[in-house]
């Protein structure tokens, strides 16, 4: 592991402008809701997914219609955990009729957060298996909002964080290359390429850490599963600032049990920031008169340029 305290506060040295995200995420044309009802045709049930010719499920549009998938904005990740029950901190509020308790912008379409919006840090959330150095990393980015995440500076959110980003995107299978390509309206105007080729992951020096590692995938019947190792140490797992290390291995798990509904699960198993792995899981409904629109972060980001950190240094400027 390349030093993960250093990664970490690297990390954490960026100026949160997220809310800048959402309201452009919120403006997409034909977005709903998470959780809503789409999918349902005027007799009632749900349509079933499609499928490509081989009859392989098809995670993206059918020949000739529109469509995008809706990206939730899930701010933190720790009330989508599944516990020892069964059931995560969200789902049992939502049972409960709580659901718009303690989240910013409603129940499923908002951020999770304590009770009141407040930050609680690790100690609020006993369900997340804290060591003690991203317990207490955790508990500063708490203490200071997010004030300094990655993302908020249009670098890529890196790995799982990419379905809770709330923009549309798109699912591209390309069979004769044996390849997924999952394409992002926000998150920098990104893609990710899952190769399904059998290829193992790089080892050694040949596996370079990068924001959103190395994914190779499978079919398990009709869930893709996908193996993703080699992520860099400069972003978070969520907008709260769960932190990780070059250490994750995260492993996800596509499924669309109706033409408007993608069921993703992710397991996350990093042995330098956790004491055990875990697995959070949400669902991503299908708008089906949306496209892709452009959208450049970066572009005439000047106000970069001249950001400090809390201690005076330039955060990408060079340093005195």
């Amino acid at each position: 592991m390349r030093n993960h305290v250093r990664g970490a506060l690297l990390s954490s040295m960026v100026v949160v402008l997220f809310t800048a995200f959402l309201g452009v995420g919120a403006q997409q044309p034909g977005a709903q809701p998470a959780g809503g009802g789409r999918g349902r045709g005027p007799a009632g049930p749900p349509q079933p997914a499609p499928r490509l010719p081989d009859g392989t499920p098809n995670l993206g549009r059918v020949p000739g219609e529109k469509g995008v998938w809706s990206v939730p904005y899930i701010t933190n990740m720790g009330e989508r955990i599944v516990e020892a029950d069964g059931t995560s901190v969200f789902e049992r509020r939502m049972a409960s009729g709580r659901g718009g308790r303690g989240t910013r912008g409603g129940p499923l379409g908002g951020g999770e957060g304590a009770s009141g919006g407040a930050r609680g840090g690790a100690k609020a959330e006993p369900q997340v298996p804290f060591m003690p150095w991203s317990a207490a990393m955790y508990d500063y980015i708490s203490k200071n909002e997010s004030k300094y995440d990655p993302e908020g500076f249009c670098l890529p959110p890196g790995g799982p964080r990419l379905m809770a980003t709330p923009y549309p995107m798109e699912i591209i299978q390309l069979p004769d290359q044996k390849r997924i390509l999952m394409i992002f309206e926000g998150a920098t105007h990104i893609w990710r390429e899952i190769y399904m080729d059998g290829r193992p992951h790089p080892q050694g020096d040949d596996l370079n850490p990068t924001y959103l590692g190395h994914s190779v995938g499978r079919w398990d019947g009709d869930t893709l599963v996908v193996d993703i190792v080699g992520f860099n140490e400069q972003t978070w797992i969520d907008y709260y600032g769960h932190p990780h290390t070059d250490m994750l291995h995260v492993v996800e798990k596509f499924s669309r049990p109706n033409k408007n509904t993608l069921a993703y699960e992710a397991t996350f198993d990093d042995p330098g920031a956790y004491t055990k792995p875990f697995t959070a899981r949400w669902t991503i409904n299908w708008n089906p008169t949306g496209e892709l629109t452009e959208y450049i972060c970066q572009e005439n980001n000047k106000y970069l340029q001249r950001l400090t950190d809390d201690f005076g240094q330039p955060i990408f400027g060079k340093k005195p």
